[in-house]
């Protein structure tokens, strides 16, 4: 979902071209500006407020996600939260993106969900996106689990819209044999943050093979033998999954790594070297690319 700063400049079109145009009445058009403030600027000049370029551009986004489910409301306020991102500058998804992050997965609304992690995975890339947006809005949903319990849907609603989004990202890259394998240890369906960082290798170009959760140890080394990557990341949440068998990996691939707080208290087989962040893991892994 893109969105653009307004620009007085700009030709300006009567509501009933802008109707036509994203084919919705516009009658409708007129409510939306009233109700959710998409539209004309109250502050431009003129008896007869036209819309802009950039007008336009946030309607079509708002368009595109009612017709993906969302409600006319999730949908304004996640193309309003977008466009004030937009105004911010490239640093960080700002607090109204996370609060219409949080308000969405409140209303198991997925559409604008992956409107907005898509959004900020376009404008901020995928390290800022997970650790400034996705982070902090799984912080929220779990603290409010701690104090209400429940919000287990929440939570999965959440999960599913995060990782939508990021499979997103790089989809176009082939990439090569040579890369980095990702798997998560037998039993470990915990995999979120290694789709976080499957994404962040694909933004910068290197290539990745992504297995995914719950991996038998005898087809990580199939993978490894089926691919020639020469660095492996394996992936461990729980200190019940971690298994130091799925790192004894040294003579297939040149690197290993074990990343996860469920190896924290496990001792490593030589030669494994531990990953301690999503920044610390594409700094590494992007130079295994060659």
């Amino acid at each position: 979902m893109t969105s653009a700063p307004h620009d007085d400049r700009a030709p300006g079109y009567t509501v009933g071209a802008v109707a036509g145009r994203l084919g919705v009445p516009t009658a409708t058009l007129r409510s939306w500006t009233q109700r959710y403030g998409i539209g004309p600027r109250a502050d431009r000049p003129g008896a007869h407020r036209l819309y802009t370029e950039s007008d336009i551009t946030i309607l079509e986004s708002m368009v595109a996600l009612i017709r993906q489910g969302a409600s006319p409301a999730s949908a304004a306020k996640s193309v309003r939260s977008a466009w004030s991102s937009d105004r911010s500058g490239p640093g960080v998804p700002d607090a109204d993106t996370l609060r219409a992050v949080v308000d969405a997965a409140e209303h198991l609304d997925t559409a604008s969900l992956v409107a907005l992690i898509s959004s900020s995975l376009q404008r901020h890339g995928v390290a800022v996106t997970w650790n400034q947006l996705c982070r902090s809005a799984f912080h929220y949903v779990m603290s409010r689990q701690h104090v209400d319990g429940g919000c287990i849907d929440i939570e999965h609603a959440l999960s599913w819209a995060v990782s939508s989004s990021l499979a997103r990202v790089g989809e176009q890259h082939t990439g090569s044999r040579i890369g980095t394998l990702l798997a998560c240890c037998p039993g470990e369906s915990h995999s979120l943050p290694l789709e976080a960082l499957r994404a962040a290798l694909s933004e910068q170009g290197t290539a990745v093979h992504m297995i995914g959760p719950d991996v038998p140890i005898s087809a990580m080394r199939d993978a490894l033998r089926r691919t020639a990557a020469n660095a492996a990341v394996i992936w461990s949440h729980s200190t019940s999954t971690a298994d130091s068998a799925a790192l004894d990996l040294a003579d297939l691939v040149e690197q290993v790594y074990a990343a996860g707080p469920g190896w924290n208290n496990t001792q490593l087989p030589p030669g494994v070297h531990t990953i301690d962040d999503l920044d610390d893991a594409v700094l590494r892994l992007s130079r295994t690319d060659d």
